[in-house]
């Protein structure tokens, strides 16, 4: 007799979390930032109960409170990591435990600073370009952020049928915040993309071929098209050169290229050219802003490539701009001569 399946109730409490976070479609790295936030706070009121595991519903607000403050005072975490902590304490109780706490919606997050982003010069973004060509892969993946302003993973997860060559656009699928955009393919990158296209085709037909699973779709779409992930359409445009195992299902599929790769790939190259400024991946996208603004394209344009919600957050790169173009003579020129 097949074994029934336990009421929701009957789960242990990481189970009722994770189900309710994969039934509401967020991301697996969601997945498990807010199942260690979760253990770390129940494991947290446990050892000030005599090391007694608690419920979340038996602990109150004092307790929840003591949590997030522990965090800022003993950790000395950051203002993201402590936003993070308490997304994940409020998706517990509200998502999870149908608990409303209407007081742990007025605790205040805290904000973080403005910073000025590190930014390249376009020499300096040719030089950086340049020193990653001994890996044609990462090489081809690093100019197309910066010729897009694509984040990391956006580029990662691309589908075949997402890069439009007759438009010269590639669309950007459920990014942040879950919207589409669309982006400017970029023309210096089209004989280096169509050779890519024909690696991914000879990739997905030597997995049709050995009748491997499909690729991972988003949400529900594999249930309602059985066969969508094993079309050539769905398939990744940079796939993985190994299988692996979706953590999720279980099934051995072929994931996306992993991102570390163009990382690692991107740290050496800086290494090699020189350069003295932080400088990561997101780099590529920040210098992508600038240099588009500094060329005289408007910032509403920019903020539409970026996907930025709001227009303030596209502003920092005008700060940028005014502090490179250097408008405001500073007085001491104006007494001291300048060095030849």
């Amino acid at each position: 007799m097949k074994p029934r399946t336990p009421p929701l109730q009957s789960l242990r409490l990481l189970d009722q979390v994770r189900e309710r976070i994969r039934y509401m479609h967020y991301s697996l790295a969601t997945e498990k930032v807010y199942l260690y936030w979760v253990r770390f706070f129940v494991r947290w009121s446990a050892s000030g109960n005599g090391g007694q595991m608690r419920h979340p519903r038996d602990i109150d607000a004092k307790g929840i409170e003591a949590f997030l403050t522990m965090l800022a005072t003993q950790r000395r975490v950051s203002a993201s990591t402590h936003n993070q902590a308490l997304s994940a304490i409020l998706f517990l109780y509200r998502e999870v435990l149908a608990v409303d706490l209407p007081w742990l919606n007025s605790i205040h997050r805290p904000t973080r600073k403005p910073r000025i982003p590190s930014v390249l010069t376009q020499a300096e973004v040719a030089g950086l370009l340049a020193q990653m060509d001994e890996d044609a892969l990462t090489a081809l993946i690093a100019r197309l952020l910066y010729g897009t302003g694509m984040r990391l993973m956006e580029a990662m997860r691309l589908r075949i049928k997402d890069v439009d060559f007759a438009r010269k656009v590639v669309i950007v699928r459920e990014a942040k915040g879950g919207k589409d955009r669309v982006v400017m393919l970029p023309a210096a990158l089209a004989p280096q993309l169509h050779r890519q296209l024909l690696a991914a085709r000879a990739q997905w037909e030597a997995d049709r071929h050995s009748q491997r699973g499909g690729v991972e779709l988003p949400h529900a779409l594999d249930a309602k098209y059985p066969r969508a992930g094993k079309s050539w359409a769905w398939f990744w445009l940079f796939p993985s050169p190994t299988l692996s195992i979706d953590p999720r299902s279980g099934v051995e599929r072929r994931h996306h290229l992993y991102e570390d790769r163009v990382q690692r790939a991107l740290k050496k190259a800086v290494t090699r050219a020189g350069i003295a400024k932080p400088v990561s991946v997101h780099t590529l996208r920040h210098s992508f802003a600038t240099h588009l603004l500094q060329s005289g394209t408007d910032i509403r344009t920019v903020q539409e490539l970026l996907g930025h919600s709001d227009v303030s957050t596209t502003m920092i790169y005008t700060h940028v701009l005014k502090v490179a173009a250097g408008g405001t003579a500073s007085p001491l020129d104006r007494l001291l001569p300048v060095a030849p």
